[in-house]
């Protein structure tokens, strides 16, 4: 673990802060990892994440606003919209394999205790 002064931790800090508010919540994260394998309609978003439509909307909205998430609205009737992942998105790779491995210990500990 990194030792941190008063001011490397204060901008150790901040940069959490960043980073939650960009990615944090329920679902950003989840959305996120469903969209790893590719585009996906609104409703098969919906449907592969378990989040209600009035959420996913505006959970997409705020993911498209930070770059990670691009909207594709597709010319055909009726009108669909497809979403897929940025390039910038892979920038969390790093992170999400690290929720993955910690979570699946955290579920093993859990689990063994009972």
């Amino acid at each position: 673990m990194i030792k941190h002064d008063v001011e490397s931790c204060a901008k150790a800090r901040l940069a959490i802060r960043d980073t939650l508010d960009v990615v944090g919540g329920k679902w950003k994260l989840v959305l996120i990892s469903v969209l790893r394998s590719g585009k996906k309609g609104f409703n098969e978003l919906a449907r592969e994440a378990g989040i209600s439509p009035r959420i996913l909307s505006k959970e997409l909205q705020e993911l498209e606003m930070n770059g990670l998430v691009s909207r594709e609205v597709c010319n055909t009737k009726p009108v669909t919209v497809q979403y897929q992942l940025t390039p910038y998105s892979e920038t969390l790779n790093d992170v999400l394999v690290a929720m993955e491995q910690w979570g699946d210990r955290h579920r093993q500990k859990i689990i063994s205790r009972e």
